[in-house]
């Protein structure tokens, strides 16, 4: 079987980051201010995108290509929804970053300055738009705002919900490209119920979706790391009715959900989690490892169990560690049936 080794975040953070400014010559100023028109240019062309209505025959017509030739029925799913106005998906691919500001070990994301981050995930961006020029890539921010701890913390959950400040700088980390951003939920002893509220002020925000992961799922009240945990339909229904309320409260764009998976008993009654018009579920082939290994667990719960839309993780190092120690490649990933809208890197 394909497992993950889990990386928990310890109770007491050890290092953080600081963003400073400082002030330059006119010529400095001047292009700053230009740098700012563009942003606002760009920023007003994504906002009459998430107004334009969702072209039907486009959506249904991306769909069969992203089915990429499957002939048993599975793919594209059956009874799917048209989206709402702003839908990201299948138009374009999103392609993250992942991680904590406070670790180096847990992703990208962390691990380099945000100047520098954002040169290796703009290279990545640009491969796979060389790679598949059909369906245009974006990229995304894939933060982890509730994180899994290997201590109980005060209210014995197993917690730590990142502050405030901390999830602002990955907005601000994610502001610099317009980047649209993912908030990452390990409930661990804790549950949906009680962590979602916590986020609401950010998920009401157009351009933030929402990342929930079965493995740090903890119902048995085991500590996270030492079993793998899981989600029920009923759990990603919860999650994803809980985006659609704020979506039609808040008259936003459609919502992305991502649920990672690596395992057969991290999703149980796939066949039940439902569609909405107002959100659009991926399910993220989330486990490390060599590519056979890899293509493996993507064929066995991903593959064979259908639900809208999937993602496929890479990790810079994590997947080097057996030969032929190397990532695979956009055009390998673009051969998977049904091919990934979602790429996330760690």
């Amino acid at each position: 079987m394909f497992i993950k080794k889990p990386l928990i975040l310890v109770a007491h953070f050890c290092a953080a980051i600081v963003f400073c400014s400082c002030s330059g010559n006119d010529s400095k100023k001047s292009n700053a201010a230009l740098s700012s028109d563009s942003t606002k240019t760009e920023q007003t062309n994504k906002e009459e995108q998430a107004a334009k209505p969702v072209d039907s025959a486009k959506y249904f017509k991306l769909q069969k290509y992203l089915a990429n030739g499957d002939t048993t029925g599975k793919w594209p799913v059956k009874k799917d929804i048209v989206p709402i106005n702003g839908a990201i998906l299948p138009f374009n691919r999103v392609v993250s970053f992942y991680g904590n500001l406070y670790s180096k070990k847990m992703g990208a994301l962390g691990e380099y300055a945000p100047k520098e981050m954002w040169k290796k995930l703009n290279a990545e961006v640009a491969r796979w738009n060389k790679a598949d020029p059909t369906i245009k890539s974006i990229p995304a921010v894939h933060y982890i705002a509730t994180v899994a701890s290997g201590t109980p913390g005060k209210d014995g959950k197993y917690i730590n919900r990142m502050p405030d400040k901390q999830i602002d700088s990955a907005l601000t980390i994610a502001k610099m490209h317009n980047a649209i951003v993912f908030l990452d939920v390990q409930v661990a002893l804790s549950n949906l119920q009680a962590e979602l509220p916590r986020l609401e002020k950010y998920l009401k925000m157009s351009h933030v979706h929402l990342g929930i992961d079965p493995e740090f799922s903890m119902k048995t009240g085991a500590k996270p790391g030492t079993k793998i945990g899981t989600y029920d339909a009923a759990d990603i229904n919860y999650a994803s009715a809980y985006l659609a309320k704020l979506v039609k409260e808040n008259n936003l764009p459609c919502k992305i959900l991502i649920v990672h998976r690596f395992t057969q008993g991290m999703v149980t009654n796939y066949q039940n989690i439902k569609k909405s018009k107002e959100v659009q579920v991926v399910m993220d082939m989330d486990g490390w490892g060599e590519p056979e290994l890899k293509k493996g667990t993507y064929r066995h719960y991903l593959y064979k169990e259908p639900v809208q839309f999937v993602g496929f993780k890479l990790f810079f190092k994590n997947d080097l560690k057996k030969a032929p120690n190397r990532l695979m490649t956009p055009e390998e990933l673009l051969k998977l049936t049904p091919k990934p809208i979602y790429i996330q890197y760690q």
